[in-house]
């Protein structure tokens, strides 16, 4: 009976956290299918007319479609590039001695820990002076910066889990270090790299902060910096609808990849973290 009753309980404190966490995107998408005028007129939670002129209207506003541009670009390149270093440094804290390997790693962690707002200010000044302000490169350096820390330690871990004899065996084979790494060790540690690779894209594709603070035109400003400035088809309406249904275009990507993905997303998260 106490079994029972403890599973009942599991359930319904499940569903009460899938509904405190699912009702406020379901009220964007539900907003995104409202009229304009239909804001502040109608409380009730579906619209009374549906309508899919917001979603026209967001992709026939160059402010959104270059942002979406921008955002594509800047998390792919930045995501590559910090899982390419990423995966080059963990590699060698997990496989090599030498001193300070434990002091790197407690200043990886300090710099994920390390508030973002607080560099905002110093980056803005430098980036100008150096002519990286609004730029593409001025968002993916500090992307990187903040991307790396997480991703090393996740892949720090799959490597300490891989054998060391199964690269040696590579290297009586004929393998050099650098294919043994290429062709063994990279492939084993795949769920690791694909963690970590979406982890970071995760954060460079949501980012506001430096987005809003290191950029000032439509030629960088991402997504989520664009919608502070969207205003919908005219100045003279309300741009919340336009807003939600800008919003949820930008979290279909990220909704599709976590869907299709799940598995690895927590395979990489729970292995990596068995030896962390």
């Amino acid at each position: 009976m106490d079994t029972v009753r403890h599973k009942w309980v599991w359930v319904l404190g499940s569903l009460l956290i899938l509904v405190w966490t699912a009702f406020p995107v379901l009220w964007i998408v539900m907003l995104s299918f409202k009229q304009p005028g239909e804001v502040g007129n109608n409380p009730g939670f579906f619209p009374k007319k549906w309508t899919w002129e917001n979603y026209e209207t967001v992709f026939k506003t160059d402010l959104f479609t270059s942002a979406l541009i921008n955002s594509i670009g800047i998390s792919l390149i930045a995501t590559l590039v910090g899982v390419t270093f990423a995966t080059l440094v963990a590699y060698a804290i997990a496989r090599l001695e030498f001193p300070g390997k434990r002091l790197i790693l407690s200043f990886a962690l300090a710099i994920a820990m390390f508030p973002v707002v607080s560099l905002v200010g110093p980056l803005f000044d430098l980036w100008r002076n150096i002519g990286l302000y609004d730029t593409w490169l001025g968002l993916i350096i500090p992307y990187i910066s903040f991307a790396l820390p997480l991703a090393i330690w996740t892949l720090s871990a799959f490597f300490r889990e891989i054998p060391w004899e199964m690269e040696q065996a590579a290297q009586v084979d004929g393998a050099t270090s650098w294919q043994a790494f290429r062709k063994v060790i990279v492939p084993l540690a795949a769920p690791g790299v694909f963690t970590a690779a979406i982890l970071t894209f995760f954060f460079c594709w949501n980012d506001f902060v430096f987005g809003i603070s290191l950029t000032s035109t439509s030629d960088a400003r991402p997504v989520p910096a664009a919608l502070a400035f969207f205003t919908g088809e005219s100045f003279f309406e309300q741009p919340t609808t336009a807003i939600c249904a800008a919003a949820v275009v930008v979290t279909v990507p990220v909704v599709i990849i976590v869907l299709l993905f799940q598995r690895r997303i927590v395979a990489g998260l729970t292995s990596g973290a068995v030896k962390g």
